[in-house]
C-alpha cells in the first residue's frame, strides 16, 4: 500500500490532503491517480499554497459542510475553471450526542457514522454523482477535518470502485496525522486549549471497518444503499468508467 508521504501532498495551511488513487479495485484494475483528493477544508489556503493548488489543475471543489460552517469560516476562493458545489450532509450535530470515554472513540464513531448515512442519504448521492462525471475531475472533497464526513463519501466511491474494505479502513487511518495537525494548528490559531472529545480528532482503522461491516449487514452493500436512496445505476458505472484504469 502506498505510503502516507507519498500520497499526501504538503500545504501549509491545509492539513490533511491526499490522492485516494492508486489502489486496486474490481477486475484488477486501479484507481485513477490525480482524479479524487480528500482534504479538510481549503478555505485557508494562500500564498504558495494557492499556486500549489492551482498546479494541480482542480475543477470542482465539493464541500460537505454545514452552510453555517461556510458562513462562518469561509470557503475556497473563487478561480477560473473551479466548480464549486456546498453539498451539505445533513446529520444531527455531534456535540449534542456526548462522547463516553468507555465505549470507544472507534465505537463511537462507526455509530455516528451510521447516523450520517441514515439522515443524509440525498448528500451521498448528490456527492457520488457529481464526481461519476467525467469533466468534474480532478476534484476534491472536503469537510473541516476531512476525516468524518469526506471519509464517507470517499469510503463510498472506492467501495463502488471494488476497493476492499480492509484497503478503505486503511485509508481513512490516514487521517490521523493531518487531524493532529490540524488540532495543533487550531489551538494555536484559536488560544485554545480545552479538552475536545477524543473522536473529533482521531480516526482508528477500526472504526470505519465495524462501520463498513455493520454497513452490509444493514444494507447490502454500498451500491444497494445508493441505489435504493435515487442514485441510477448509469451513474456507478460512469465512476467506474471515469475512475478506473
Amino acid at each position: 500500500m502506498t505510503s502516507a508521504a507519498t500520497r499526501s501532498l504538503a500545504f501549509a495551511t491545509m492539513f490533511n490532503f491526499r490522492d485516494i488513487g492508486g489502489y486496486e479495485g474490481l477486475d484488477g484494475r486501479t484507481v485513477r491517480w490525480q482524479r479524487v483528493y480528500r482534504a479538510d477544508s481549503p478555505h485557508r489556503l494562500d500564498g504558495d499554497d494557492e499556486a500549489v493548488f492551482a498546479a494541480l489543475g482542480v475543477r470542482t471543489v465539493i464541500d460537505l459542510r454545514r452552510p453555517r460552517e461556510v458562513d462562518t469560516y469561509g470557503r475556497i476562493r473563487p478561480a477560473d475553471g473551479l466548480e464549486y458545489h456546498n453539498i451539505h450532509l445533513e446529520h444531527q450535530d455531534w456535540n449534542e450526542i456526548p462522547y463516553q470515554p468507555d465505549q470507544g472513540a472507534a465505537r463511537y464513531l462507526a455509530d455516528r457514522y451510521h447516523d450520517l448515512t441514515e439522515q443524509a442519504t440525498a448528500g451521498f448521492v448528490a456527492a457520488i454523482a457529481l464526481l461519476a462525471q467525467e469533466q468534474t475531475a480532478p476534484a476534491v472533497v472536503h469537510c473541516m477535518a476531512g476525516k468524518d464526513r469526506t471519509g464517507l463519501v470517499c469510503a463510498m466511491t472506492l467501495s463502488l470502485l471494488g476497493v476492499r474494505d480492509t484497503v478503505i479502513a486503511e485509508d481513512y487511518a490516514l487521517s490521523t496525522a493531518g487531524s493532529e495537525r490540524l488540532l495543533a494548528w487550531l489551538k494555536t490559531q484559536n488560544g485554545n486549549d480545552h479538552l475536545v472529545p477524543v473522536p473529533f480528532f482521531t480516526c482508528p482503522a477500526e472504526a470505519m471497518q465495524t462501520f463498513l461491516t455493520e454497513f452490509r449487514q444493514r444494507h447490502g452493500s454500498v451500491e444497494g444503499y445508493l441505489r435504493a436512496a435515487g442514485l441510477p445505476a448509469d451513474r456507478i458505472e460512469a465512476l467506474r468508467a471515469n475512475l478506473l484504469t
